[in-house]
C-alpha cells in the first residue's frame, strides 16, 4: 500500500493492486437501477459496503445515455443520468473517498449514437455536442467513413473507429477528466470484444486508473444445450486479450461463471481440469482473473444466462476462497434478504483474515458429481455440494457453513 502525505489510503502506483491482488469488488447495480434514484440510494449503503469489506465498488455508465441503462451514450462529458444528476453523482463519489472504497466506472467506448446525419442519410456525426467528431470516427462497417472495426460490430449503432488518432487522443483525455476531476478510480470496460485490447492498453496508460478489468464476454464451448467439460479455448481468448493489453487489465472470468453454474448441479467433476486445477481463467491467470457469479445482463431481469438461483451460496463459497479477485452482486448481497447478505459478509470476512488473495495457492481434493472440495493458501479449506467432507487434522476447525458448503481454518 502506497500512503501519500496526507495520509490517504491513495495507491500512487496503478500497478500495486495488481501485484497486491487483495480486490474484492461489488457490481453496486442491475438491470432495474435506474429507476430507483440510483446515486442517492447508493450513498446510503457507502459505509456498509466499506464495513463489509469491498474494495471497490463497480458503477453503472454515469454518462447521459438513449438507453436508461446507460450504455448508449452520446454526449459523454454530461453527467447527468437517469441514475441522478452529476450533483448526486459527485456527493456518492466523495462518500465512497471517506470511506476508503474506489469508485469503478463503467466505460462504454465501442459505440456512441450520433446527433446528426452524415454519409450516407446515417446518424454518424457529433456536431453540437463536446468530442464533435465527423464520420471519420465511426467505423465503416457500422455506416461511417472510418476504417474497418478491429473487433466485433455492436450492433444498431455507430461503432467509433479506435484505429482513428483523433478518436483515441479524445477517449483518452475523457478518460483522465473521469479519473481527475470526476473522481472515478478504477474503470471496467464495456464490450471489451468490440476493439482492440491494444487500444484498452493506450487507454489505461494514459488515464492511470488504479484498477482495469474487462468484459470480453463469448459464448462458452457447448453441444447444444450441454456445456463442455474442456473450457480452454474459450479461457484462452481471455487470456489473449489480457496479455495484449500489455497485461494492464484484468478480464472477468465468464469461463468459472458458466462451469460453476453447470457444476453446482451436481456436476462437480467439472471443477478440476486435466492438470488438477481450476478450469477457468483463475486455473491459468489468476492475478488477472474477476470471477463473478452473476451480472446485470446473466441475470438481473434480463436473465441471459442466469446461475441458478438455489445454488448462489455454494457460489460464493467457492469465488470467496479461491484465487482471482471476487465479485459480489448488488442484488444477491442487498435484494436477497439478510441471511444471504449475512453469510456473503462471513466469507469475505475469512478470505480477509486468512489473507486469501489472487495469487493464493490451491490444491483440489475432490472434484466429484456431488461434491468438490479445495485447501487454499495452506490455510483455508472449504467443500461445496451435498457429499459429505472434512479436512484431516485437529488444527482445523470449522469456520462457517451453510446449505451444502462449509468452509474450515487454521
Amino acid at each position: 500500500m502506497v500512503y501519500n502525505s496526507n495520509g490517504n489510503d491513495q495507491q500512487t502506483d496503478n500497478g500495486a493492486v495488481l501485484r497486491s491482488g487483495r480486490e474484492i469488488l461489488l457490481q453496486a447495480f442491475n438491470w432495474e437501477s435506474h429507476k430507483h434514484d440510483w446515486w442517492r440510494k447508493l450513498e446510503k449503503k457507502v459505509a456498509d459496503i466499506a464495513k463489509s469489506g469491498f474494495t471497490t465498488a463497480w458503477l453503472p455508465p454515469p454518462t447521459n445515455s438513449f438507453a436508461p441503462e446507460g450504455y448508449l451514450p452520446q454526449n459523454l462529458y454530461n453527467l447527468n443520468s437517469s441514475y441522478g444528476s452529476e450533483q448526486l453523482l459527485k456527493a456518492l463519489l466523495e462518500k465512497m473517498k471517506q470511506y476508503k472504497v474506489r469508485a469503478m466506472a463503467d466505460i462504454v467506448i465501442n459505440h456512441r449514437v450520433g446527433t446528426t446525419q452524415g454519409h450516407g442519410g446515417m446518424y454518424n456525426r457529433y456536431d453540437g455536442v463536446p468530442l464533435s467528431w465527423d464520420e471519420r470516427a465511426v467505423t465503416s462497417c457500422t455506416g461511417g467513413l472510418g476504417n474497418r472495426s478491429t473487433g466485433d460490430n455492436f450492433n444498431g449503432v455507430p461503432n467509433i473507429d479506435h484505429t482513428q488518432h483523433f478518436v483515441r487522443k479524445d477517449i483518452t483525455a475523457w478518460l483522465q477528466w473521469l479519473r481527475k476531476n470526476v473522481g472515478f478510480q478504477d474503470f471496467r470496460f464495456d464490450f471489451a470484444r468490440g476493439y482492440s485490447p491494444k487500444y484498452v492498453k493506450e487507454y489505461i496508460e494514459g488515464a492511470k486508473p488504479i484498477f482495469s478489468v474487462g468484459e470480453y464476454w463469448d459464448s462458452c464451448n457447448y453441444n447444444g444445450h450441454f456445456l463442455e467439460y474442456n473450457q480452454d479455448s474459450h479461457r484462452q481468448r481471455i487470456v489473449n486479450w489480457i496479455d495484449l493489453t500489455g497485461q494492464l487489465s484484468a478480464a472477468f472470468d465468464f469461463t468459472t461463471k458458466g462451469i460453476l453454474q453447470e457444476a453446482v448441479k451436481g456436476q462437480f467433476w467439472r471443477l478440476r481440469d486435466p492438470q488438477g486445477k481450476p478450469p477457468g481463467v483463475l486455473g491459468w491467470w489468476p492475478s488477472r482473473a474477476v470471477t463473478f457469479i452473476d451480472n446485470h445482463d446473466t441475470g438481473s431481469t434480463q436473465a441471459h444466462w442466469p446461475f441458478p438461483s438455489d445454488h448462489i451460496m455454494e457460489g460464493y463459497a467457492y469465488l470467496l476462497t479461491h484465487p482471482g479477485m471476487p465479485t459480489v452482486f448488488y442484488d444477491h448481497f442487498y435484494d436477497w434478504g439478510n441471511s444471504i447478505h449475512e453469510q456473503i459478509v462471513k466469507l469475505i470476512d475469512i478470505r480477509k483474515h486468512q489473507d486469501i488473495h489472487s495469487r493464493s495457492s490451491i490444491r483440489i481434493f475432490e472434484a466429484q458429481p456431488n461434491l468438490y472440495s479445495a485447501i487454499i493458501g495452506e490455510k483455508v479449506c472449504m467443500k461445496i455440494g451435498d457429499g459429505s467432507w472434512c479436512p484431516a487434522g485437529k488444527e482445523w476447525t470449522l469456520a462457517t457453513s451453510g446449505h451444502r458448503y462449509a468452509v474450515w481454518q487454521k
